[in-house]
């Protein structure tokens, strides 16, 4: 019994030590606002099986704002804000009924690419630069140059996100 209550004190100082290194990787001043609408209908937003547990799902909402979160943090500058809402989260590749040790394994093929639905509004001050509900998709993701680890299980995404964050956000930073 006391192992367990050692093991249950550990892993509150491990997952507040987590917290605290995720509250100096975010944005200052609020600038960046990410949020999950109805996540338990999205299409497939777990790294297991589809009848993943809502801990399995918060890893997924968790990696991605973290991601986004650097970003910003690089790319956004100190005046603007944006708020990003996640409407839809569709992972690269698709679980089969194969096994793995005991694990589920997602096949990735060509034509099981990433995709997401964002709504967002970048502003300055009161200003609204941007806003708009996007669909991304990247068909060619298998084809691309991607920077990400081949062990990341968001490497698709993050590259997908890349690509849409420069191309909706910086380029309207940079072409006010």
């Amino acid at each position: 019994m006391e192992r367990k209550v050692a093991m249950r004190k550990d892993l509150c100082f491990a997952a507040a030590a987590l917290f605290g290194v995720n509250a100096l990787a975010a944005p200052p001043d609020g600038r960046l606002s990410v949020s999950f609408v109805n996540p338990e209908s999205y299409t497939d937003a777990a790294y297991s099986h589809a009848y993943a547990s809502e801990r399995d799902l918060a890893a997924v909402e968790h990696d991605i704002r973290q991601h986004l979160d650097r970003l910003a943090e690089r790319k956004l500058p100190r005046d603007d804000t944006l708020r990003i809402e996640v409407l839809d989260i569709d992972l690269a590749g698709r679980f089969e009924p194969l096994r793995l040790r005991g694990q589920d394994l997602r096949v990735v093929r060509d034509i099981t690419w990433p995709r997401m639905t964002l709504r967002y509004t970048l502003s300055r001050g009161d200003q609204v630069l941007a806003s708009g509900e996007d669909r991304l998709v990247d068909m060619n993701f298998m084809m691309s140059v991607n920077i990400y680890a081949s062990s990341d299980p968001l490497r698709y995404e993050k590259a997908m996100l890349d690509d849409w964050f420069d191309k909706r956000i910086v380029k309207r930073v940079v072409g006010r």
